[in-house]
């Protein structure tokens, strides 16, 4: 199995605020008619784009220099990476085509945002700038709730 330096691990989360802040876009259009949907994805999107810019930032900060017990972390990192919802094989990009209505855009989001924070939780672990992933996990934490107090008020 390829070990990831912690640079391609700070590296593939940055593709996963892209990849969320494309599936938000998305579906804030798809689903443009719908008011509350549309808001709600579009703040998504804008928060998207904030966590990559502190990505770029960590990046640049942790450098090449791989922390101790590196090994176990990036087979952690790397099992995410190839999960359903992740990046592998384009497989969340291919799912994103198939969401028709909002209850899947929804159940969509909520998955991918859970994958996101288990992978996060991982690369705080490994860096030693933990405030930075810290600030990140508590915005993925708070998008997980409120996609499921949507989901509870306006999906039956």
């Amino acid at each position: 199995m390829e070990k990831f330096s912690v640079s391609e691990v700070i590296e593939q989360a940055i593709r996963t605020e892209q990849l969320g802040y494309k599936f938000y876009t998305e579906m804030a259009e798809k689903f443009k008619d719908e008011d509350k949907l549309k808001d709600l994805f579009e703040t998504l999107a804008k928060k998207e784009i904030v966590h990559e810019e502190r990505f770029k930032e960590l990046k640049d900060i942790v450098g090449e220099q791989e922390p101790e017990g590196w090994d176990d972390v990036s087979e952690y990192m790397r099992a995410f990476v190839e999960s359903e919802f992740f990046l592998g094989s384009d497989k969340a990009l291919t799912k994103m085509q198939n969401i028709q209505s909002v209850e899947d855009a929804v159940n969509f989001a909520l998955g991918f945002e859970k994958e996101t924070l288990l992978y996060f939780l991982g690369l705080k672990k490994a860096v030693k700038e933990s405030e930075v992933v810290d600030e990140i996990i508590n915005e993925e934490q708070s998008h997980i709730m409120w996609l499921n107090r949507f989901k509870d008020r306006f999906i039956k």
